[in-house]
């Protein structure tokens, strides 16, 4: 009974999320386009099957990898061994990241619209691998009390030389892996370890120290995936189109012999985090689990809630962003598409679950500096803007080049111009605003629009939305917190 209660609270909490798309979506139907897709019927089912998923692998995550991941957290920060942390941090990263739905949704389009030649699995290894490294790097910084915005300026300069060498089919991409990688799984436990980490050492500020760790979680997959494109754009294009045709020839199977391995590739996605808990757990820890049937329970639920949050994203979010890109354009206006991508931006991170509940941590790290809400209500016009932009720059034509490398210029800029003791919070509030919905959603957006608008590519342009939702939420925060600096110390001056 408490599990089916639990389970109610869930899924009413991932409608909830949903709302505010539903509610955006329905407007412009109805008010501006007068008019419904012909196939709403099963998109309003997908949507169902969404909530679902998402309701049992919230269920699943809260009774198997997040108690188990906090618990390991804690008793290594306790243990204080250097080795094991960093060891910890990289196989926390690596684990969470692999089993990232976003970036599951996101790797799939991708490989779909390349024709095979950007392969899914490999590309979230690779953003997997790279979180894991850098996560351990976070660890060391923590431990021994460097200063964060090192580490961003330094970052994200090699972020832009490598974008200047970057084959562009793999531009938008690369930056839209690095905002998806921090999300449902993986804020949670990043940010619990970063936090818990910088309460148990001496001298550590949690606000100061405790956080970056999901920032750093965002940057370097936009290098490493940058390098990949190199790499894989420098091989001969007949061999990947000969491979990619092979591959789609595989791959027709029964519907039923197809959902069976799908089912165990969510098993597969899942099995490195279970390989991380029981290794650190009974290996390094030598402690039994507390409750073994129970999280044997919980991860079960989080294969079905994965695999019924991917069915439910092929019939439900990726037809609304398609249909609604679709529609928005045969209006002849793009000032309509401009407010749709503001809203639905707006709407979506105002419900973002992990946005809340980071700045409820903040509000408590930082003691009356910052309120919760007032963040919430900066990230979101940060996304709002952000999205709307980015598809100015979709429509215009415009290189993602010049627009990603002068975003991340004004970041690095306002970096070194806003006070030290929110630099670690914006960065990190740049990886909490894209959520399960909103990225799969924007992702459609974006690949709708450049399909119906003529001379884009849908590699080149269809990607990068979710880039720009990244970029600027860390720009209004760090924008308030120089006015508020500045105010504060022209007040002082006064009296």
């Amino acid at each position: 009974m408490l599990y089916l209660n639990n389970f109610a609270h869930a899924f009413l909490h991932a409608l909830k999320n949903l709302l505010p798309i539903v509610v955006v979506v329905l407007f412009f139907q109805l008010a501006i386009l007068q008019q419904l897709p012909e196939n709403s019927l099963s998109m309003a089912f997908g949507l169902l099957v969404v909530a679902v998923g998402v309701a049992l692998f919230l269920q699943g995550l809260e009774l198997s990898i997040f108690p188990v991941g906090k618990s390991l957290s804690n008793q290594f920060a306790k243990k204080g061994s250097v080795p094991i942390l960093l060891c910890f941090g990289f196989a926390l990263g690596f684990s969470a990241v692999v089993a990232e739905p976003a970036l599951i949704a996101v790797a799939s389009q991708a490989q779909e619209i390349s024709e095979g030649r950007i392969d899914a699995l490999v590309l979230r290894l690779l953003v997997a691998t790279s979180v894991g490294f850098i996560i351990a790097l976070g660890v060391f910084r923590i431990i021994f009390g460097h200063p964060i915005h090192w580490y961003m300026i330094i970052g994200y300069i090699i972020v832009v030389g490598v974008t200047f060498f970057a084959p562009e089919e793999i531009v938008g991409l690369a930056y839209d892996s690095g905002g998806v990688t921090t999300n449902i799984v993986t804020v949670p436990l990043i940010a619990a370890l970063g936090i818990g980490l910088a309460s148990s050492i001496r001298g550590r500020s949690p606000l100061i120290d405790g956080f970056g760790l999901v920032a750093l979680a965002v940057m370097v997959p936009m290098i490493s995936v940058q390098l990949y494109g190199i790499f894989v754009y420098a091989i001969d294009a007949d061999s990947a189109s000969a491979q990619a045709v092979q591959s789609v020839e595989l791959a027709v199977t029964h519907p039923v012999v197809q959902g069976l391995l799908d089912l165990l590739t969510m098993f597969r996605d899942v099995l490195p985090i279970l390989i991380t808990i029981l290794f650190f757990q009974y290996i390094i820890l030598k402690r039994p689990l507390s409750n073994p049937p129970k999280i044997a329970f919980g991860f079960l639920l989080v294969i079905i809630g994965l695999y019924a949050f991917v069915v439910g994203l092929k019939i439900g979010l990726f037809p609304i962003g398609n249909s609604m890109a679709e529609q928005l354009i045969s209006l002849n206006s793009y000032a309509y598409i401009y407010l749709f991508a503001f809203m639905i931006g707006f709407a979506t991170t105002m419900a973002e679950p992990a946005l809340i509940a980071v700045g409820q941590q903040a509000e408590e790290a930082a003691a009356g500096k910052i309120k919760g809400n007032v963040i919430r209500l900066l990230v979101a016009v940060g996304v709002a803007v952000g999205i709307t932009i980015g598809v100015f720059r979709l429509i215009s034509g415009g290189s993602i080049h010049y627009f990603i490398i002068g975003g991340y210029t004004l970041v690095i800029l306002l970096t070194m111009l806003c006070p030290k003791y929110i630099v670690a919070l914006a960065f990190d509030l740049g990886g909490v605003t894209t959520s399960e919905v909103t990225v799969p959603l924007v992702t459609a957006l974006g690949i709708g629009l450049a399909t119906h608008i003529e001379g884009r590519n849908v590699l080149i342009d269809g990607f990068g939305l979710i880039a720009f939702a990244s970029i600027f939420p860390i720009v209004t925060v760090m924008c308030y917190a120089i006015a508020v600096d500045w105010l504060n110390k022209f007040n002082r001056a006064e009296s």
